[in-house]
């Protein structure tokens, strides 16, 4: 059974799953579909298209789906779509999707800090932690597993790369790679995440082979040679193919 304060609207368009507690004074439009087991603690709002999983958890002051801040954006029926397990903090903003991909997609398990913003048709994927008042233009895509620290800004069609760490302040333009820390003004490679690949059970052999892969990429002028090298040096273990296609397939350069 759903408990839902006197205080809040829910359209009656809406679909709301079981177990749901909607605190006062929040917002609930029409086409939003929404789980079991999520919290909406006071003043949150759930614009038209979001699609909520389960066992989220909303804090206050956060927007859900927003309409997209993009001149280009005509109405058109999109969607944001968040999944299960996450933990929205205070005054977090969330876009939905434009028609150039349809949805802004959050995965599960991800911890977003206060006053950040996800801007149209992002795509952040599970187990992430989002800093403090960090800004993703439109179209990022941030792998599984990392965490970005406050106040970072991201400029839009960027990629970041899984269990990376940006420390806080960054700013940039190009592709984080994924394994790294990143820092310094302007942003750049500054080492293997030692800790955090621990942290995610990474043995020392395996951490090392990756420390091995960056030396080699970095050694050349050109990024297609230091692929070569690493494929003439290296075993291409899993985790050495994806720094391999991570570069390969970006569209803005990777930082230096």
């Amino acid at each position: 059974m759903n408990q839902i304060s006197p205080l809040a609207f829910v359209h009656p368009e809406a679909k709301i799953g079981e177990n749901n507690i909607i605190g006062p004074f929040c917002y609930i439009d029409r086409d939003t579909v929404i789980g079991n087991d999520n919290v909406f603690q006071n003043s949150v709002t759930i614009n038209i298209g979001a699609r909520i999983g389960n066992g989220n958890e909303i804090f206050p002051g956060a927007s859900i789906s927003t309409k997209p801040q993009d001149l280009k954006f005509r109405g058109e029926v999109t969607t944001c779509q968040i999944g299960n397990n996450n933990s929205i903090r205070e005054n977090v903003t969330i876009s939905r999707g434009t028609a150039s991909k349809g949805s802004t997609l959050i995965g599960d398990n991800n911890l977003l800090m206060e006053n950040m913003h996800i801007a149209h048709d992002c795509v952040l994927g599970s187990n992430c932690i989002i800093g403090n008042s960090t800004k993703f233009a439109g179209e990022v895509n941030i792998d599984d597993n990392a965490i970005i620290s406050a106040a970072v800004l991201t400029h839009q069609f960027c990629r970041i790369g899984g269990y990376v760490m940006i420390q806080g302040g960054c700013r940039f333009s190009q592709d984080i790679p994924p394994y790294i820390i990143a820092g310094k003004d302007p942003t750049k490679y500054c080492g293997v995440n030692l800790v955090g690949l621990r942290r995610r059970g990474f043995s020392n052999e395996l951490i090392d082979t990756i420390h091995e892969a960056y030396r080699l990429l970095y050694s050349k002028g050109i990024l297609k040679e230091g692929i070569e090298e690493i494929k003439k040096n290296l075993k291409v273990t899993p985790e050495i193919q994806y720094i391999i296609d991570f570069v390969e397939a970006s569209q803005r350069g990777i930082i230096r």
